[in-house]
């Protein structure tokens, strides 16, 4: 079957090459509301898209950026899976890094450089390539196959959330299936079987009714940049663990049996910190592999604004600093819990002279998938015979806060795949993606879709 699959994808890799482009054109910026009407152009190329192919797809109203629900029920007592991917992007800024347009794709060294192309869009699109290569190609399914794509997952989701309730019957599946994840290198296929959760938040710090002159007023005025400084570094203490009482109260550590059903040992610290540039690494002190980003739970400190940072120089006392705070957290651990113990200890710590206004951004809950489960092993079959080696079974220190709810929600396994690296560059300057690993991935889903229903 792999063989009529790759003859398929270099017959029309032309035309492959081209419909990717115009996918990724649309500006799809869900962080700025001025691209409504690229998010719905967007929907309609989507869907029109799926009608073409033969499935029943529908583009769906929310409370923020629509939906794009489509299927295709094969026979009725067949299991079906819910694939889930998005066709929102990040922000371009700085605009003055990139080398290409980040929304005219250009290839350079057998890579696609643009905004999406490999967050999210590039995988979702070699999903549904994979759908219709397998439609083309008159093959046997014995899985039902259901579609959502989500418009703002790089914000939040929140119309989806909004939704769940109204869409769980049309959402209901045997199986979760989400393309919008990595591989730790190249050629290492890998399946992702959890994620963490996040809460996150925005301090508002407030020392004056405008800014001041530090010559004028400093020794005066208390600088709400220096309280931001005093109060952020009693954050950690001299270990690295959250200063935060109760932040870990609800972590259940794993025993060797439980770890051992990840690959920890693939992470090579060394290479990590030379790939990224980085001298050393953070967190807890006991913790100095990839246990760290997968089975702990952190509070980082995401920007700070306040002040005069242009060029030039101005010796101001500002009136306001803007600090952004997310944790990342581990199962069991509750998104909305934990940020009003964060919020409590801002609280107790700020300088009395400093008014304070903290804000909820949201958040969801880690999630953790058994690896024993059906689509768990189709998923690791099919990433092994693509790229003819084992499958490793990893964790994911990111998030992607809609899934925990959706599993919540529908009550089945979750498996997330993709071929993703983390060298693509998703959410900075020059974003791409490899056109070997996009025709990896396009393998490797219609792979899956294959297997699964037929192995039990």
């Amino acid at each position: 079957m792999l063989d009529k699959l790759e003859k398929w994808y270099s017959t029309n890799k032309t035309k492959i090459l081209k419909d990717f482009f115009d996918l990724l054109r649309f500006k799809t910026i869900s962080a700025d509301e001025n691209n409504l009407d690229e998010m719905l152009l967007c929907a309609k190329w989507l869907d029109e898209r799926f009608k073409k192919i033969g499935f029943q797809s529908e583009i769906i109203k929310t409370s923020h950026y629509p939906l794009v629900f489509a299927e295709k029920i094969f026979n009725k007592d067949y299991e079906t899976i819910l694939i889930y991917a998005h066709y929102d992007v990040q922000p371009i800024e700085p605009l003055e890094e990139w080398n290409t347009d980040p929304f005219e794709p250009t290839i350079k060294e057998g890579k696609v450089y643009a905004r999406g192309a490999s967050d999210d869009k590039g995988q979702l699109f070699y999903i549904l390539l994979a759908i219709e290569a397998l439609l083309e190609l008159k093959v046997d399914l014995k899985v039902n196959i259901k579609i959502i794509l989500d418009g703002e997952e790089e914000s939040s989701s929140q119309g989806l959330i909004d939704s769940l309730d109204s869409l769980k019957e049309k959402l209901k599946a045997d199986h979760l299936l989400v393309v919008d994840m990595f591989i730790p290198e190249e050629n290492t296929p890998a399946i992702t079987l959890g994620a963490r959760g996040l809460s996150a938040m925005s301090v508002d710090l407030k020392g004056s009714s405008s800014d001041l002159h530090s010559g004028d007023h400093g020794g005066l005025a208390y600088n709400p940049l220096r309280a931001c400084v005093e109060l952020l570094s009693k954050l950690y203490d001299e270990n690295g663990k959250v200063a935060v009482k109760g932040f870990y109260d609800d972590v259940i550590e794993l025993d060797e049996k439980e770890k051992s059903n990840f690959d920890l040992d693939f992470f090579d610290l060394q290479n990590y910190k030379k790939t990224f540039g980085i001298k050393d690494i953070g967190g807890e002190k006991k913790f100095r592999g990839i246990e760290a980003n997968w089975l702990r739970p952190t509070v980082e400190i995401n920007g700070i604004g306040g002040g005069y940072f242009e060029k030039g120089f101005k010796t101001v006392i500002p009136a306001r600093v803007v600090i952004k705070i997310s944790s990342r957290l581990v199962p069991n651990q509750d998104p909305e819990k934990i940020f009003h113990l964060v919020k409590d200890f801002l609280e107790k710590n700020i300088a009395k002279a400093i008014d304070m206004k903290i804000e909820y951004k949201g958040g969801g809950k880690a999630i953790r998938s058994n690896p024993s489960s059906s689509l768990a092993k189709t998923a690791e079959k099919g990433f092994a015979e693509v790229f003819k080696k084992p499958c490793k079974k990893i964790l994911s220190g990111g998030s992607i806060p809609v899934i925990g709810k959706i599993v919540e929600k529908l009550n089945c396994p979750v498996v997330l795949i993709g071929v993703a690296l983390s060298t693509d560059n998703i959410h900075a300057p020059n974003e791409h993606f490899g056109l070997d690993r996009f025709e990896k991935g396009f393998l490797t889903c219609s792979n899956i879709l294959t297997i699964l229903g037929r192995e039990k």
